[in-house]
């Protein structure tokens, strides 16, 4: 158990702060999958900026890793293109 007042602060707001990027993490993967399964391109062009919107927040964050981000993007387009 932490010893220091400061640590002990420290892991209480970590658990919110976790619960949050899991919530906003989860909230963007099932984004994700709903684009991924978009067959109609019209549909998928709408949904693309609000889903680069979240990566993007996410990457900012420090939720995913920024080259994640990037990957993610490029992949999206490149499938929304091929529609």
């Amino acid at each position: 158990m932490a010893n220091h007042k400061s640590t002990l602060r420290r892991i209480r707001s970590d658990k919110s702060k976790t619960l949050n990027n899991k919530y906003y993490h989860k909230t963007m993967r099932n984004s994700l999958r709903d684009l991924r399964v978009e067959e109609d391109k019209a549909k998928a062009e709408a949904q693309l900026p609000k889903l680069v919107a979240q990566i993007d927040k996410l990457a900012k964050r420090g939720t995913i890793h920024k080259n994640k981000a990037a990957n993610l993007k490029s992949k999206l387009s490149k499938k929304i293109a091929r529609l």
